[in-house]
């Protein structure tokens, strides 16, 4: 599904006094930047290539993304527990991380992704939805809430499977994040109109309410947390949607933010 939303291009500079999303073309940027230098973008000869590469990817994403069971322990996994994990990557043998913090882990595996599907849905979403919200809460506030919600939902995530086999799963991307970021522009533009490509429809280019597509996305969230087999951490998109709904709530009534 392709997106468009109507305040982006104002945001970008069609009005002048508007400054520029500096901040979500950084965290953009940033995204891109730690993904390509990753095992799993397979372009850095460093971490090889075939078998050697799952490998090292298996281990990056267990150094730097977010696992529940360390997060509520506040300690790193010894390679036993690690290899007691459900689903590892074949013929991959679990290693220690040792110096990991698993409280910084939580900023550090918003930034870290599977593939590129996983980094370029959640940078379109970011692309479409992040300029308005930096406009209305300004860059210092918008990077703030972005990294305090995706956070946030990291945390309600891990609380959630503190007794569930997925406790030691790891957990990577920035969609706690992104999805705060939608439940902020629902909040903010209810109204506006929101360019989708609709697939039952032979991708015809269709123009619905934001409160309409948003919402929708929002439902089949909430729907695939009890429904949906393992693999995308459904329940993170929830939190954070919900974090940057009431969030924006509290922002409302001031104006978007102008240079003084």
């Amino acid at each position: 599904m392709a997106l468009t939303a109507p305040g982006h291009t104002d945001a970008r500079g069609e009005h002048p006094s508007v400054p520029a999303p500096a901040v979500t073309y950084a965290l953009i940027a940033l995204n891109t930047l730690v993904f390509l230098l990753g095992p799993a973008a397979g372009l850095n000869p460093l971490y090889g290539t075939g078998q050697s590469r799952l490998c090292a990817e298996q281990r990056y994403e267990q150094r730097w993304g977010v696992i529940p069971a360390e997060v509520l322990a506040g300690r790193p996994l010894t390679a036993e527990q690690l290899a007691q994990a459900p689903d590892p990557a074949p013929g991959c043998p679990a290693a220690p991380t040792p110096g990991k913090h698993p409280a910084l882990s939580v900023l550090t595996g918003l930034f870290v992704h599977a593939g590129w599907l996983h980094l370029l849905g959640n940078l379109l979403f970011l692309h479409v939805f992040g300029p308005t919200v930096e406009q209305r809460l300004g860059r210092a506030r918008f990077a703030v809430f972005y990294l305090a919600a995706g956070s946030l939902a990291t945390y309600g995530f891990a609380l959630a499977e503190a007794h569930s086999p997925g406790s030691t799963l790891v957990l990577i991307g920035a969609s706690g994040a992104i999805s705060a970021v939608l439940g902020a522009y629902l909040r903010f533009h209810p109204r506006a109109r929101v360019t989708t490509l609709v697939p039952l429809l032979l991708f015809l280019p269709l123009r619905f309410p934001a409160w309409l597509v948003l919402g929708l996305w929002f439902a089949l969230q909430w729907w695939s947390v009890h429904s949906a087999g393992p693999g995308v951490a459904y329940l993170v998109h929830v939190i954070g949607f919900s974090a940057g709904f009431l969030h924006a709530c509290t922002a409302v009534s001031h104006p978007p933010r102008r240079p003084g």
